[in-house]
């Protein structure tokens, strides 16, 4: 059974408050399960029953309570007990986790093994059909007193998780579910170009006063069924967060697991294939007889044909200014696809690039096929898929000097009055047809409101907010293509004076590690009436020393300005994608589009005047 795929038993979401907010059981796995148990010569399946969602929200609970969180520990602590799930002192019991069923006739039983993960407000839980062999492996380590994580004990929870493919198809439901539920369903981005480009000093000149063309998304091409007002499909999962617990559309979940999941087994867990199914139907064109239809392609594309790629990267950067401190740079990117050709044709895409970006990791979509890496060049051969998505994601340096680099100085002056110094350089080194949309400067003053600010920049416009300045250096209409320009900016800022408000004292009572990553904080707060950020801004209060008139911003923290950009025309990491050499087999008349996109990640400038953080690396040898 353990060789036979993913089948999944049953499924519920519950909310913060243990109630079950939705379902799902499949009968026809259940009664595999059943039919295993018989045949190892016991009658175990007939006490060990799917139980209702009432006794499920008790188990959990339950568990909570055990364990100290709904996710638990992971390690063995003075408080386990024999029979718990931290017992097994393995960090991956916070994700794979046991319920113990109390029954008020007869004796409980456990079930084994729930995948367990959190999306929002809500706790998913996903029993997959596991073989009665694993199951009596686990229930031994249970009881053991030497049991551990160590990789050379046999019968560790890792083996026994190893012969358990069914983990990974559970882990990926859960996950897709917590997508539709938090409606984080939308296809990944490919940027095109909405005019031609010629290239040379008319890019450059064009480019410069912000006329040049500019990409666009691509909408995913899948049609998908419009959510009802209260669902929260299409709603940021902060949103969801922000007004407390949401509810999701029952419907909308239940006609996907109907689709994705037929009598429990997953068949495609690709959301927009599966709506698209549902919409559109398969494809009524017959195939050649030497070709197999491929399950991330459950229809065929017709129409004019063209292929889009799109190399998507991040910038992250830590710049400090100081001959101590070595600058920190990274570049995480993907390269996204949309494919929109006849039939089923193989394609072939060479990468080149690959000494200058130094690339660290790298994974690809499941239908490539990458060959391995020769000199500077890598080909991936694939069948696309319909709609938009991500071909291939990576991990890389940067090949290029920073787009945004300089000094920013802050010195506080008196209690509520500070003085600062921008000096930066934009885009030098940069060629066309690399072009910066834009270009904002924040200085974020997370612990002090902002009363006003006194200075004017050489370049751009500054604006302020409660608790930050914003200094837009390139607009959104006029581009910087071609050239550099060095951006300074100097004044002070003026805060308003300190007031520590004291917030109820039944605070004090409330135990730190109610409130760890995935407590019950939500639960907690409903009963004592209690907000978690004032618990907090009481906590600090109370705990920290007096502030230091040098450090008075980020209480005796770091003073940092975050830079905010997105260039177009070019990577950063040198990874790249030559669209002369794109070939398509069988071979068809199909334009092949290539767009490069590099946005900020946590691009930030340290206070040179102030405390930094910075980590050792070691030598090179």
């Amino acid at each position: 059974m353990s060789g036979g795929g993913c089948s999944v038993r049953a499924i519920w979401i519950l909310t913060p408050h243990d109630a079950v907010a939705f379902s799902r059981r499949f009968a026809v796995v259940e009664k595999r399960w059943r039919v295993a148990w018989e045949a190892e010569g016991g009658a175990r399946a007939e006490m060990m029953p799917l139980p209702a969602d009432y006794e499920v929200a008790a188990a959990f609970a339950e568990r909570r309570r055990r364990e100290g969180t709904a996710r638990g520990s992971g390690i063995r602590t003075s408080m386990s007990s024999a029979g718990s799930d931290s017992w097994v002192d393995d960090p991956i019991t916070r994700h794979i986790i046991s319920l113990h069923i109390d029954k008020e006739e007869g004796e409980g039983f456990m079930l084994w093994p729930v995948v367990l993960q959190k999306r929002g407000s809500y706790y998913i839980l996903v029993l997959p059909l596991a073989d009665p062999q694993s199951f009596k492996a686990y229930e031994s380590l249970l009881k053991r007193s030497d049991c551990g994580s160590s990789a050379k004990e046999k019968g560790n929870l890792s083996s026994i998780l190893l012969n358990l493919p069914c983990i990974t198809g559970a882990l990926m439901v859960a996950h897709v579910i917590g997508d539709i539920i938090t409606g984080d369903t939308a296809e990944p981005e490919v940027i095109v170009s909405t005019g031609p480009s010629v290239g040379g000093l008319l890019d450059s000149l064009t480019g410069s006063i912000g006329i040049s063309a500019r990409p666009k998304p691509i909408a995913a091409p899948v049609a998908a069924p419009t959510a009802s007002i209260s669902s929260p499909v299409g709603a940021p999962q902060s949103e969801s967060l922000k007004g407390g617990m949401r509810p999701f559309d029952k419907d909308l979940l239940r006609n996907f697991i109907l689709g994705a999941m037929p009598f429990g087994t997953p068949q495609d867990l690709n959301y927009a294939n599966v709506t698209s199914v549902r919409t559109t139907g398969f494809s009524a064109d017959p195939l050649p007889t030497d070709q197999k239809q491929p399950a991330w392609k459950p229809y065929l594309y017709k129409g004019r044909q063209r292929t889009l790629f799109s190399s998507l990267e991040t910038l992250n950067a830590a710049l400090y200014d100081r001959d101590d401190v070595q600058d920190f740079l990274s570049v995480s990117g993907q390269v996204t696809c949309r494919a929109e050709l006849e039939g089923l044709p193989d394609v072939s895409l060479p990468l080149s690039g690959l000494k200058a970006a130094r690339v660290e990791v790298s994974s690809f979509h499941h239908c490539v096929q990458a060959s391995e890496p020769t000199n500077d060049k890598q080909t991936l051969i694939f069948q696309p898929p319909l709609g938009n998505f991500v071909l291939m994601h990576y991990q890389a340096s940067c090949n290029m000097d920073p787009p945004v680099k300089g000094f920013y100085q802050l010195s506080m002056v008196s209690e509520n009055e500070g003085a600062f110094l921008f000096k930066l350089r934009l885009m030098e080194g940069y060629k066309s047809p690399f072009l910066m949309e834009f270009c904002m400067v924040t200085m974020p003053f997370p612990r002090r409101r902002v009363a006003s600010y006194d200075g004017n920049p050489s370049v751009g416009t500054v604006s302020m907010t409660e608790h930050s300045i914003e200094w837009r250096i390139v607009s959104s209409g006029r581009g910087l293509s071609g050239r550099s320009i060095e951006a300074t900016f100097s004044g002070t800022v003026r805060f308003h004076p300190i007031t520590i408000q004291r917030v109820n004292s039944s605070f004090r009572s409330v135990p730190s590690t109610a409130f760890v990553e995935d407590s019950d904080s939500e639960q907690d707060n409903t009963k004592n009436g209690a907000n978690l950020d004032d618990y907090l801004m009481e906590k600090m209060n109370k705990d920290l020393q007096a502030v230091n008139l040098e450090e008075p911003l980020s209480w005796q923290a770091y003073n940092y300005a975050k830079v905010s950009f997105k260039i177009v025309g070019g990577t950063l990491s040198g990874l790249t994608i030559d669209p002369k050499s794109v070939t398509i087999y069988p071979s068809v008349k199909a334009p092949v589009e290539y767009s490069m996109q590099a946005s900020s990640g946590d691009y930030i400038l340290w206070n040179t005047l102030g405390k930094c953080p910075s980590a050792a690396l070691p030598k090179l040898l």
